[in-house]
């Protein structure tokens, strides 16, 4: 490494001094400005003292029509699109010769796509300097000298080799605790600045409405609120340090019909009222709360109208109404597909006019920045799109270049540095306190957890996911951190104490599979002998762990199911193993909501982990036995069936009731009704006593706040979390509302027998609905206010009224 890091710096010396670069640059950097555009003079554009407003008119009017155009591309990052990891002779015959908007995922290194790994993105240091050679040679030979924003992905940590790993989004959602997430997003950013990238694509903000779609993973929740709350704490934690929150995927994208993704990604069955009220909700909330520099624009339609093409979504609501201030960039295809799928575009160039016009700043795709700027050049030459709108367009992109100051700093400043606070030890100790609180405890029969080690000697951890890991390395997170599995994590922790044996017992998925998604088909000869194994082991056991669920190859983009029970052979494996008559104890490793009926009527103790990141196998192990207290809550609701579906929260009033039986005319029992396990659902190893709650005032007018409080105790001998949630039903409405809302959550830590005192504020738009004009208003009438520990665990209810004027 040390080798590399000379042969890097002599590279980086020869580049800058040799004839590819040019004459020296260095007299454009004067004290306390550069000179972009190399004339000598201090332009409005380059004077730090002037407004941003001021500065981009400036710059825009010194700009041809040719660099115009290249801050509205993206480039993709090296083996994506760009075929080199640095400058090249060669890059003075390309489009970016003008510049370019942004270059997104470069030198990151993405796991278990080989064709991605450089050198250069570890150590730390070499990325920041490597990103310092690509800025150098934009702002020093174009013409104009525009910085490049440097984007990334960011989800569940940077998507950076060896950056600080983070649960799955799904994971993060069932932590409820807004502090922690905003620590998330503070530890992302800091180390986005010290490896040179300006843009984070985080959060998601879309609902997790259908547990089939394969991207529920990377969902926060099905509640709206819930992922306001939690996707402002990110933005937020993001942008802090300097760097640009771009929040995805705008918008109604998260439910496309019978959740089909990969090809169809179109069609979502959603009325105006549900898609103000639930699935734009959080992006309002975020852009108000959080004001991100960002927003990636989806691939869907919306009641025919593609997303990306939309003038109504992207602004109208997005800038009009929402006040959005950053720039837009598509999704991957978003533009092509006005012509290739919704087929309202008569050509690709055509698709391109329309979705500069709705609004679209910048077109990212894994295609040639050429392949879109060349037809928009063509557009504008023949007349078909305005030079004013081609500068509307442009200036929001540079006035998020100012507000991150790539005009006054463009630079990494400190290379070395990123080499001290990118995955520091303290980040390692948040990652694992983050897995930690997104444990969700499903069942726990008779205090079977926490185990007791002393009663225990020959521990089974059997399952096709016990020795897994590549669920810590999925796609928009980090990678080759040394990941745990749940098998070394129990072996670590019983180590002198505890004889830990492992099993796999089946794969995740069958031979068969999909096709045993639809049927029973017959095991085959070898998967019998997996499951004798394993079976066998159990017998010679004390306690069997089994470790379930599904794998990064079965959850994601493009991965959308069609049953939601175990894959594959694992419920005969779990059943098998359960017959021994030893003690089992389920933990779940998946992405979504699952139909684990025989395992919730049958196992005692089931913990939900989720994906939960590189030291998942240490967290569980520690959660088992007790040391960690599980505290964290649903997210999402889980089903019964998959014919039970839509089933989430919130819900229309009894849109989720039974059927009613009429004697002589059928007994309506012909259904399965209910949840397994609802919305904001979780167990712990304490337990909790709620009690005097205090609304006030107990009448309002529609502009007051309502202040409401009420007292938790730990009741257990345990210290724990228990996250505590008030729900808001509006008792007569002029339309149909839900029959509750989440409007208030706090994860409040507990010692055994402590006492704390909780306070929520109920604002006016908490109580706003649309009304029969689409209009936002507050209602005179009567409000139920409900404090529980999940959706259907109501502790305490109180009201209050809004009075008429």
């Amino acid at each position: 490494m040390r080798i590399y890091k000379l042969i890097f710096s002599v590279w980086c010396l020869i580049f800058l001094t040799s004839p590819v670069i040019g004459k020296d640059k260095q007299t454009i950097y004067r004290q306390g400005w550069i000179d972009f555009n190399k004339n000598g003079v201090k332009d409005i554009f380059e004077d730090p003292a002037n407004t941003v407003e001021a500065r981009v008119a400036d710059l825009l009017s010194q700009m041809t029509m040719e660099e115009k155009t290249c801050q509205m591309a993206t480039l993709y990052g090296f083996s994506r699109v760009l075929e080199d990891e640095l400058p090249t002779e060669a890059w003075k015959d390309r489009v970016w010769k003008d510049g370019i908007a942004n270059i997104d995922e470069h030198l990151n290194t993405i796991a278990n796509r080989p064709y991605t790994y450089t050198e250069h993105a570890y150590p730390y240091s070499n990325h920041a300097e490597a990103i310092n050679v690509i800025q150098k040679w934009f702002i020093e030979e174009t013409r104009m000298g525009i910085p490049v924003d440097f984007s990334n992905e960011g989800v569940h940590g940077l998507c950076h080799k060896k950056a600080t790993p983070l649960p799955a989004p799904i994971g993060i959602g069932s932590t409820w605790n807004k502090e922690l997430v905003y620590q998330a997003g503070q530890i992302v950013g800091r180390e986005a600045k010290a490896l040179g990238y300006t843009n984070i694509y985080a959060p998601i903000l879309d609902l997790a409405r259908d547990p089939r779609w394969g991207r529920v993973v990377e969902c926060y929740s099905e509640d709206p609120f819930l992922i306001g709350a939690l996707g402002t704490q990110m933005a937020k934690g993001i942008q802090s340090q300097g760097v640009a929150s771009t929040i995805k995927h705008f918008a109604v994208y998260s439910i496309p019909k019978g959740a089909r993704d990969g090809e169809a990604r179109t069609d979502p069955h959603v009325a105006p009222r549900e898609m103000h009220q639930l699935h734009l909700y959080p992006f309002k909330k975020v852009i108000a709360e959080a004001n991100p520099m960002g927003v990636m624009s989806s691939y869907n339609d919306y009641d025919g109208v593609p997303i990306t093409g939309s003038y109504y979504f992207l602004t109208q609501l997005l800038r009009q109404q929402y006040g959005f201030r950053g720039y837009v960039v598509s999704d991957s295809d978003a533009v092509e597909y006005l012509n290739e799928k919704h087929q309202v575009a008569p050509d690709y160039k055509d698709a391109v006019r329309q979705v500069v016009e709705a609004g679209l700043n910048v077109r990212t795709r894994f295609r040639t920045p050429e392949s879109y700027i060349e037809p928009l050049r063509e557009l504008i030459r023949e007349g078909r799109l305005s030079m004013q709108t081609i500068d509307a367009r442009v200036g929001e992109v540079l006035a998020v270049k100012f507000r991150l100051g790539l005009f006054d700093q463009p630079y990494v400043e400190d290379c070395e540095l990123a080499n001290k606070i990118v995955h520091t030890d303290a980040d390692e100790q948040f990652s694992r306190q983050i897995i930690r609180e997104s444990m969700v405890l499903l069942k726990n029969e008779n205090n079977v957890l926490p185990l007791d080690i002393k009663k225990f000697k020959n521990v089974l951890v059997a399952g096709p996911m016990a020795d897994e890991v590549n669920y810590t390395f999925s796609r928009y997170g980090p990678s080759f951190n040394e990941a745990v599995s749940v098998y070394k994590g129990i072996k670590n922790y019983g180590a002198g104490q505890l004889n830990v044996s492992y099993a796999k017992g089946c794969e995740v998925i069958d031979e068969s599979w999909p096709e045993s998604e639809l049927m029973d088909v017959a095991l085959t000869t070898d998967e019998q002998a997996g499951i004798d194994a394993a079976v066998e082991q159990a017998r010679q056991s004390d306690i069997v762990i089994a470790v379930l669920g599904e794998n990064e190859s079965m959850v994601g983009e493009s991965k959308t199911r069609t049953n939601l029970g175990l894959p594959g052979r694992q419920l005969q494996l779990l059943k098998a193993l359960h017959a021994t008559g030893k003690p089992v104890v389920l933990v779940l490793v998946n992405g979504r909501a699952l139909t684990i009926n025989w395992e919730d009527k049958y196992i005692p103790a089931i913990l939900e982990a989720w994906f939960p990141g590189a030291s998942s196998g240490d967290i569980v192990a520690e959660t088992l036995f007790g040391d960690y207290n599980p505290g964290g809550k649903l997210p999402v609701t889980f089903p019964k069936s998959v014919g039970q579906i839509p089933l989430n929260f919130p819900f229309k009033v009894a849109s989720h009731a039974g059927q009613v039986e009429i004697p002589g005319n059928g007994y309506g029992k012909t259904r399965v009704l209910g949840s397994l396990y609802p919305f904001g659902y979780g167990l712990s190893y304490t337990s909790f006593e709620y009690s005097d709650l205090v609304v006030t005032p107990d009448q309002a007018y529609s502009q007051a706040d309502i202040q409401v409080s009420f007292k938790v105790k730990n009741t257990g001998q345990r210290e724990g979390d228990e996250i505590v949630q008030l729900y808001l039903k509006d008792e007569v409405s002029s339309v149909t509302t839900y029959e509750s809302q989440l409007r208030g959550f706090e994860r409040v830590h507990l010692l055994p027998g402590e006492t704390k005192t909780v306070h929520f504020v109920l604002h006016p738009d908490d109580l706003a609905l649309l009304d029969k004009d689409m209009n936002w208003t507050v209602e005179p009438g009567s409000f139920k206010v409900l404090i529980g520990s999940s959706s259907e665990n109501i502790k305490l209810t109180g009201g209050f009224v809004i009075r008429r004027y």
